[in-house]
């Protein structure tokens, strides 16, 4: 991709392995000119609704490259906000930052509210 795009700076895409209709193991990788990041893995994460996963990934992610964050953390970013998203209904997010950031330090997808 960086060889046919001189202006590309960043390729990423979320991997998902389904174990069941309701059970995923989610993930992401992100590549740079200069890098190749594998973002942090969940493992068995329990999904309300798959629609909006990926989107809010590349929201995530976009959001921690525009803070001028590094890459694995803009990469965790996406990870943590995809799986909030996935366990929640409908296919726009509602996760706040704080709830995304419980994600990242280790805590649990799913948003209480």
């Amino acid at each position: 991709m960086f060889a046919g795009y001189p202006n590309l700076a960043v390729v990423a895409t979320s991997l998902r392995e389904a174990r069941s209709a309701t059970v995923n193991d989610w993930s992401a990788v992100c590549s740079t000119r200069d890098a190749f990041v594998v973002g942090p893995q969940m493992r068995g994460l329990e999904i309300l609704d798959r629609v909006g996963g990926g989107d809010s990934f590349a929201s995530g992610l976009i959001y921690g490259l525009l803070e001028g964050d590094d890459v694995e953390t803009a990469v965790a970013y996406g990870v943590a906000h995809g799986a909030l998203a996935m366990t929640t209904p409908g296919d726009t997010s509602m996760a706040t930052l704080a709830e995304v950031r419980h994600v990242m330090r280790g805590g649990g997808a799913r948003v209480v509210r």
